[in-house]
Protein backbone atom coordinates (compact mmCIF):
# COMPACT_ATOMS: atom_id res chain seq x y z
CA UNK A 1 0.00 0.00 0.00
CA UNK A 2 1.52 3.31 -1.08
CA UNK A 3 0.23 5.18 2.00
CA UNK A 4 2.21 2.81 4.24
CA UNK A 5 5.39 3.46 2.25
CA UNK A 6 4.90 7.24 2.42
CA UNK A 7 4.20 7.14 6.16
CA UNK A 8 7.40 5.15 6.69
CA UNK A 9 9.29 7.82 4.74
CA UNK A 10 7.95 10.34 7.27
CA UNK A 11 9.41 8.36 10.16
CA UNK A 12 6.79 5.79 11.16
CA UNK A 13 7.78 2.14 11.51
CA UNK A 14 6.14 -0.35 9.18
CA UNK A 15 3.84 -1.63 11.96
CA UNK A 16 2.90 1.93 12.95
CA UNK A 17 2.09 2.83 9.36
CA UNK A 18 0.05 -0.31 8.82
CA UNK A 19 -1.82 0.12 12.11
CA UNK A 20 -2.61 3.77 11.36
CA UNK A 21 -3.96 3.04 7.87
CA UNK A 22 -6.00 0.19 9.35
CA UNK A 23 -7.47 2.56 11.94
CA UNK A 24 -8.33 5.06 9.23
CA UNK A 25 -10.21 2.30 7.38
CA UNK A 26 -11.97 1.00 10.49
CA UNK A 27 -12.77 4.29 12.21
CA UNK A 28 -12.47 2.77 15.68
CA UNK A 29 -11.72 -0.75 16.75
CA UNK A 30 -10.38 -3.03 19.44
CA UNK A 31 -6.67 -3.88 19.11
CA UNK A 32 -7.34 -7.42 17.92
CA UNK A 33 -9.37 -6.16 14.98
CA UNK A 34 -6.71 -3.58 14.11
CA UNK A 35 -4.10 -6.36 14.16
CA UNK A 36 -6.15 -8.48 11.74
CA UNK A 37 -6.82 -5.53 9.43
CA UNK A 38 -3.16 -4.46 9.42
CA UNK A 39 -1.59 -7.91 9.32
CA UNK A 40 0.34 -7.27 12.54
CA UNK A 41 1.05 -10.06 15.08
CA UNK A 42 -1.29 -9.81 18.09
CA UNK A 43 1.58 -9.53 20.62
CA UNK A 44 2.86 -6.41 18.77
CA UNK A 45 -0.37 -4.51 18.30
CA UNK A 46 -0.67 -3.05 21.82
CA UNK A 47 2.77 -1.43 21.84
CA UNK A 48 2.25 -0.27 18.25
CA UNK A 49 -1.01 1.46 19.14
CA UNK A 50 0.61 3.04 22.20
CA UNK A 51 3.36 4.48 19.99
CA UNK A 52 0.73 5.85 17.61
CA UNK A 53 -0.97 7.45 20.61
CA UNK A 54 2.35 9.02 21.60
CA UNK A 55 2.78 10.40 18.08
CA UNK A 56 -0.65 12.00 18.20
CA UNK A 57 -2.04 9.69 15.53
CA UNK A 58 -4.44 7.63 17.62
CA UNK A 59 -6.45 7.94 20.80
CA UNK A 60 -8.08 5.53 23.23
CA UNK A 61 -11.83 5.95 23.02
CA UNK A 62 -12.94 3.16 25.34
CA UNK A 63 -11.66 1.06 28.21
CA UNK A 64 -14.10 -1.85 28.37
CA UNK A 65 -13.49 -3.02 25.76
CA UNK A 66 -10.30 -1.11 24.95
CA UNK A 67 -10.73 0.66 21.61
CA UNK A 68 -8.62 3.03 19.55
CA UNK A 69 -9.60 5.63 16.95
CA UNK A 70 -7.40 7.47 14.44
CA UNK A 71 -6.71 11.15 14.86
CA UNK A 72 -6.78 13.54 11.89
CA UNK A 73 -4.50 12.60 9.03
CA UNK A 74 -4.56 16.23 7.84
CA UNK A 75 -3.31 17.49 11.19
CA UNK A 76 -0.51 14.91 11.15
CA UNK A 77 0.51 15.96 7.64
CA UNK A 78 0.50 19.62 8.69
CA UNK A 79 2.76 18.80 11.65
CA UNK A 80 5.05 16.72 9.44
CA UNK A 81 5.26 19.55 6.91
CA UNK A 82 6.16 22.09 9.60
CA UNK A 83 8.75 19.75 11.06
CA UNK A 84 10.26 19.09 7.64
CA UNK A 85 10.41 22.81 6.84
CA UNK A 86 12.08 23.47 10.19
CA UNK A 87 14.68 20.77 9.49
CA UNK A 88 15.35 22.18 6.01
CA UNK A 89 15.83 25.65 7.48
CA UNK A 90 18.24 24.34 10.11
CA UNK A 91 20.15 22.35 7.48
CA UNK A 92 20.39 25.39 5.22
CA UNK A 93 21.86 27.45 8.06
CA UNK A 94 24.32 24.71 9.03
CA UNK A 95 25.49 24.12 5.47
CA UNK A 96 25.90 27.86 4.89
CA UNK A 97 28.23 28.02 7.86
CA UNK A 98 30.25 25.03 6.63
CA UNK A 99 30.85 26.30 3.10
CA UNK A 100 30.06 29.46 1.13
CA UNK A 101 28.05 29.38 -2.07
CA UNK A 102 30.04 28.34 -5.17
CA UNK A 103 31.89 31.12 -6.93
CA UNK A 104 29.85 32.50 -9.86
CA UNK A 105 32.62 31.66 -12.32
CA UNK A 106 32.83 28.01 -11.23
CA UNK A 107 32.00 25.33 -13.82
CA UNK A 108 31.07 21.84 -12.58
CA UNK A 109 31.33 18.75 -14.75
CA UNK A 110 28.41 16.34 -15.04
CA UNK A 111 28.67 12.69 -16.05
CA UNK A 112 25.80 10.39 -16.96
CA UNK A 113 22.22 11.02 -18.04
CA UNK A 114 20.86 10.69 -14.50
CA UNK A 115 23.08 13.47 -13.14
CA UNK A 116 22.32 15.77 -16.07
CA UNK A 117 18.57 15.25 -15.91
CA UNK A 118 18.54 15.73 -12.12
CA UNK A 119 20.26 19.13 -12.43
CA UNK A 120 17.95 20.19 -15.27
CA UNK A 121 14.90 19.24 -13.19
CA UNK A 122 16.21 21.14 -10.16
CA UNK A 123 16.87 24.27 -12.21
CA UNK A 124 13.41 24.10 -13.78
CA UNK A 125 11.60 23.52 -10.48
CA UNK A 126 13.45 26.43 -8.84
CA UNK A 127 12.82 28.90 -11.64
CA UNK A 128 11.30 32.21 -10.56
CA UNK A 129 11.06 34.23 -13.76
CA UNK A 130 12.26 32.53 -16.92
CA UNK A 131 13.65 29.33 -18.40
CA UNK A 132 15.16 28.88 -21.84
CA UNK A 133 15.98 25.44 -23.18
CA UNK A 134 16.75 23.74 -26.45
CA UNK A 135 17.50 20.22 -27.60
CA UNK A 136 15.86 16.80 -27.75
CA UNK A 137 12.09 16.72 -27.53
CA UNK A 138 11.74 14.08 -24.80
CA UNK A 139 13.62 16.12 -22.20
CA UNK A 140 11.96 19.35 -23.36
CA UNK A 141 8.53 17.86 -22.72
CA UNK A 142 9.61 16.37 -19.40
CA UNK A 143 10.95 19.66 -18.09
CA UNK A 144 8.04 21.73 -19.39
CA UNK A 145 5.72 19.73 -17.13
CA UNK A 146 7.82 20.78 -14.11
CA UNK A 147 7.78 24.49 -14.89
CA UNK A 148 6.31 26.54 -12.00
CA UNK A 149 3.20 28.56 -12.75
CA UNK A 150 3.92 32.05 -14.09
CA UNK A 151 7.47 31.31 -15.25
CA UNK A 152 8.16 32.43 -18.83
CA UNK A 153 9.37 29.63 -21.11
CA UNK A 154 11.36 29.92 -24.33
CA UNK A 155 12.25 26.67 -26.05
CA UNK A 156 13.53 25.51 -29.41
CA UNK A 157 15.26 22.80 -31.35
CA UNK A 158 18.85 23.31 -32.47
CA UNK A 159 18.22 22.39 -36.10
CA UNK A 160 19.80 24.74 -38.62
CA UNK A 161 22.38 26.24 -36.27
CA UNK A 162 26.08 25.40 -35.89
CA UNK A 163 26.38 22.28 -33.76
CA UNK A 164 27.62 22.60 -30.19
CA UNK A 165 28.09 18.82 -29.86
CA UNK A 166 30.49 16.34 -31.44
CA UNK A 167 29.41 13.86 -34.13
CA UNK A 168 27.24 11.14 -32.62
CA UNK A 169 26.09 13.38 -29.79
CA UNK A 170 23.06 15.64 -29.27
CA UNK A 171 23.26 18.87 -27.34
CA UNK A 172 20.82 20.09 -24.73
CA UNK A 173 20.94 23.64 -23.37
CA UNK A 174 19.10 25.13 -20.40
CA UNK A 175 19.37 28.48 -18.62
CA UNK A 176 17.33 29.64 -15.62
CA UNK A 177 16.58 33.21 -14.55
CA UNK A 178 19.80 34.47 -16.14
CA UNK A 179 21.62 32.89 -13.18
CA UNK A 180 22.38 29.24 -13.87
CA UNK A 181 22.80 27.00 -16.88
CA UNK A 182 23.50 23.49 -18.12
CA UNK A 183 25.21 22.47 -21.34
CA UNK A 184 24.77 18.73 -21.91
CA UNK A 185 25.85 16.29 -24.62
CA UNK A 186 23.77 13.13 -24.86
CA UNK A 187 25.00 10.11 -26.80
CA UNK A 188 22.94 9.29 -29.90
CA UNK A 189 21.40 5.82 -30.18
CA UNK A 190 24.03 3.30 -31.18
CA UNK A 191 26.86 5.63 -30.18
CA UNK A 192 29.53 4.99 -27.60
CA UNK A 193 30.57 6.91 -24.54
CA UNK A 194 28.76 8.51 -21.62
CA UNK A 195 26.50 11.54 -21.56
CA UNK A 196 28.38 14.50 -20.13
CA UNK A 197 28.01 18.22 -19.59
CA UNK A 198 28.65 21.19 -17.34
CA UNK A 199 26.63 23.19 -14.82
CA UNK A 200 27.55 26.79 -14.06
CA UNK A 201 26.46 30.12 -12.63
CA UNK A 202 28.98 31.99 -14.77
CA UNK A 203 26.96 34.96 -16.15
CA UNK A 204 28.87 35.03 -19.44
CA UNK A 205 28.07 31.39 -20.19
CA UNK A 206 24.47 31.76 -19.01
CA UNK A 207 23.85 34.73 -21.30
CA UNK A 208 25.54 32.98 -24.23
CA UNK A 209 23.17 30.04 -23.82
CA UNK A 210 20.15 32.32 -23.58
CA UNK A 211 21.19 34.11 -26.75
CA UNK A 212 21.81 30.87 -28.62
CA UNK A 213 18.42 29.42 -27.64
CA UNK A 214 16.61 32.64 -28.59
CA UNK A 215 18.37 32.59 -31.96
CA UNK A 216 17.32 28.96 -32.48
CA UNK A 217 13.73 29.86 -31.59
CA UNK A 218 13.71 32.75 -34.09
CA UNK A 219 15.09 30.66 -36.93
CA UNK A 220 12.78 27.71 -36.43
CA UNK A 221 13.61 24.18 -37.65
CA UNK A 222 15.53 24.59 -40.88
CA UNK A 223 13.93 27.90 -41.84
CA UNK A 224 14.78 31.62 -41.93
CA UNK A 225 14.60 33.87 -38.93
CA UNK A 226 11.13 34.63 -37.59
CA UNK A 227 9.67 36.83 -34.88
CA UNK A 228 10.35 35.46 -31.41
CA UNK A 229 7.48 34.13 -29.31
CA UNK A 230 6.93 32.78 -25.85
CA UNK A 231 7.32 29.23 -27.08
CA UNK A 232 8.97 28.51 -30.38
CA UNK A 233 9.80 25.50 -32.52
CA UNK A 234 8.28 22.08 -32.59
CA UNK A 235 9.50 19.34 -30.27
CA UNK A 236 11.90 17.40 -32.44
CA UNK A 237 15.24 15.73 -31.94
CA UNK A 238 18.24 17.80 -32.96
Amino acid sequence: MSAVIHLQALGLTEYEARAYTALLALGRAVPARVARQAGIPRPKIYETLERLEGRGLAARVGQNPLEYAPLSAREYLARARRSFDDRLGALDRDLSRLAPDPAPEAVYHLYGEAAIIAICEDLTLNARGSVVMAGGSALLVRLEKLLPRGVKLSQATLTGLPSVAATGQSAFLLARDGEAAVIAHFIDEGGSGEAHGVHTHNPVIVHLIEGYVHLAAQRGPGGPAKAPGRKAAAHAED
